[in-house]
Order: structure tokens, then C-alpha cells, then sequence
């Protein structure tokens, strides 16, 4: 999905949708370490990491509202995930596969359409409090 912005010089952010897990959102929560990671499938083997601090901003915060405008409107947004770049590296990619992209899958979107607000909260509250590590993840605020 269209959901990966260049924010500025060192700043990236993703628009986060509700899934099954929340373990970005608490491991970030717990030490702000991030990698963001971009394979070449076609092409030259080639991988890119892009280390930093991040943070996620949910729908209570302020800044909410004006990066959530940078994005397309989708259902079932949880938060926006913002990282301050330190680190750009990259290797060779030899041992990546070749794909090829056929299409975007709308499974995700029609599955938080049919939840509707109301069920993604609750989906949330049930399924994205705690990390596999028992991490606190979303808060009911957050929600």
C-alpha cells in the first residue's frame, strides 16, 4: 500500500494500520530502536537500511492531524510511525529471490471496513494492548 513517506532530510514515516500484532508500536515505546529495511526484487541485488529513533504517534496526539494529511485516507488507521534517520547503510542483496509484483492485496482494507470504527477499537484493545513479550503496546486511549 501506498504508506511510506520521505518526511524530510532525515525523517521517514509510515502509516501504520490496525493487524494482528502491535510489536513495532511496543518495542518502540520500550527503546525507540528502528530499521526500516528495502530489498531489490528486480534488478540488482541490492539491500538498504535505514536506522534511527522512532516513535509512534496515535490519534491523541497532536501532531496526529498534520502528518496524518501526508498520507491517503485508509481505514483502520492506528498511528503514524515517525523515525529520525542516523544511518544509512546498505550490502549487496545476492541472496535475495527474484519476485515479481503482480498487484496490492485490498484484503486488509475491506477486513477494517467491515469492522467499521467501532470494531477496530475494540479489535485493538483485545489484540494490540501487549507485544509477544508482554510489552505494553496501545493503551485504551490509544485505541
Amino acid at each position: 500500500m501506498d504508506t511510506f513517506r520521505v518526511m524530510g532530510p532525515n525523517e521517514v514515516a509510515y502509516l501504520d494500520l490496525t493487524g494482528s500484532g502491535a510489536e513495532t508500536i511496543a518495542h518502540l515505546k520500550e527503546n525507540g530502536r528502528m530499521v526500516f529495511m528495502f530489498c531489490a526484487f528486480t534488478g540488482a541485488p541490492k539491500i538498504v537500511r535505514l536506522h534511527g529513533q522512532g516513535s509512534a504517534i496515535t490519534s491523541n496526539q497532536p501532531e496526529f492531524a498534520d502528518l496524518k494529511d501526508q498520507f491517503p485516507e485508509l481505514t483502520g488507521v492506528r498511528s503514524i510511525i515517525s523515525c529520525k534517520v542516523q544511518r544509512v547503510s546498505d550490502s549487496c542483496g545476492y541472496s535475495l529471490p527474484r519476485y515479481d509484483y503482480v498487484e496490492d492485496r485490498d484484503t486488509l482494507t475491506k477486513w477494517a471496513e467491515a469492522k467499521g470504527d467501532t470494531g477496530l477499537s475494540e479489535y485493538r484493545r483485545q489484540k494490540n494492548s501487549k507485544s509477544l513479550d508482554g510489552l505494553t503496546a496501545l493503551t485504551a486511549d490509544e485505541s
